[in-house]
């Protein structure tokens, strides 16, 4: 069974949000999120929950499987 890599979501996470050219601070605010929640996602510390992981994907119009690292697209 494959182990969630939280390293990978949070390098998506990060390349996602600079692709888009908002901050932490941008993207908590926008999906009602806190800053602490969106740096811990980047850095590892935390896993996000499946309602925060479905609003990044809708947000960046990505698949949570993406996000996720189950698929490279």
């Amino acid at each position: 069974m494959k182990e969630f890599d939280r390293s990978v979501f949070g390098e998506r996470l990060k390349q996602l949000r600079k692709d888009a050219g908002i901050g932490q601070n941008q993207l908590a605010e926008q999906l009602q999120l806190s800053n602490a929640s969106i740096s811990y996602w980047e850095t590892g510390k935390q896993s996000p929950t499946a309602e925060a992981v479905f609003r990044l994907a809708v947000f960046f119009g990505v698949s949570a499987d993406y996000l996720l690292g189950l698929a490279d697209y």
